[in-house]
């Protein structure tokens, strides 16, 4: 049974037209007025408890949304989480579907370009040689970081010549964790991706709508809706330092309850760039 007055809180801070009390005593009835199972996939059950992050993504969403899709768990999620807010979000805004292929043999594409049809969402895959640069010209030993930043540089540039303003990614709340203690490991420092940043040379924000939701439950989502996902052709797929990471995590789990939890709300409350003063900027 759903809390009426986060709810409420909920319609009031995100400017839901939606009418709260009266006759209204199920979940059922609830889902039908504002389409609670959506808006649990996109921020998480403990985000109707933080109207303020609620208000700082709702105020995020522009006039058109690039979607980083890579065709994983997390990307389908948030395709089809941000295409149901359309729904009944009072604000009008578009989306583009942007997947960035890396040039890699093996991965297709066909599945995420059936959904996105069926979604009525238009598609674009921009095709790069990220993978060649990364695996064979520069034999990069752990090649993530320099991979995510040619990547992003790669969607960055596509939303901007699709007229995007806003990019959203798939990021939820298992990688904040994970990217935190990848940080703190092998860079020496505390820091942590932004919940909202600006990206001033290309006039981009880039939101992260699903930090709130664990993984399981992305993963729940996807299987319980029999999307096919598309499998990670990276040749560095599973043998990762985010992997060894979270495996770490899982492994301290079972000695430390709630751990993920505490760390995230640890982060929350932190002074981390961009969590508690405002936008980011990249």
């Amino acid at each position: 049974t759903p809390n009426f007055g986060v709810v409420e809180s909920v319609c009031r801070h995100s400017g839901l037209k939606v009418e709260i009390g009266g006759g209204i005593r199920s979940e059922e009835t609830v889902k039908r007025y504002i389409d609670a199972g959506v808006m649990r996939v996109i921020l998480g059950t403990a985000a109707l408890d933080d109207p303020e992050f609620l208000a700082l993504m709702c105020e995020k969403y522009g006039d058109k949304i690039a979607v980083g899709v890579s065709g994983g768990k997390d990307s389908i999620c948030l395709l089809m989480a941000l295409n149901s807010l359309k729904r009944f979000y009072p604000k009008k805004f578009e989306i583009e579907a942007i997947t960035v292929s890396l040039g890699l043999p093996g991965a297709k594409y066909d599945d995420i370009q059936a959904l996105c049809d069926e979604l009525g969402v238009n598609y674009t895959v921009v095709n790069t040689d990220i993978g060649q640069i990364i695996f064979e010209e520069r034999k990069e030993k752990n090649p993530c970081s320099l991979c995510a930043k040619m990547r992003k540089g790669a969607l960055n540039d596509m939303a901007e010549k699709l007229g995007c303003n806003k990019i959203a990614l798939g990021h939820n709340k298992d990688d904040v964790v994970e990217t935190f203690f990848m940080s703190l490991f092998y860079e020496g420092r505390m820091n942590c991706f932004a919940p909202v940043s600006y990206l001033d040379r290309k006039k981009l924000y880039s939101i992260r709508p699903l930090m709130y939701v664990p993984e399981w439950e992305c993963r729940s989502f996807v299987t319980k809706s029999g999307i096919n996902i598309v499998k990670n052709p990276c040749l560095a797929d599973g043998n990762t330092k985010r992997q060894e990471t979270k495996e770490m995590l899982a492994e301290l789990s079972k000695n430390y309850d709630n751990l993920q939890e505490k760390v995230f709300g640890a982060i929350k409350r932190s002074p981390l760039k961009g969590w508690n003063d405002g936008v980011s900027e990249e």
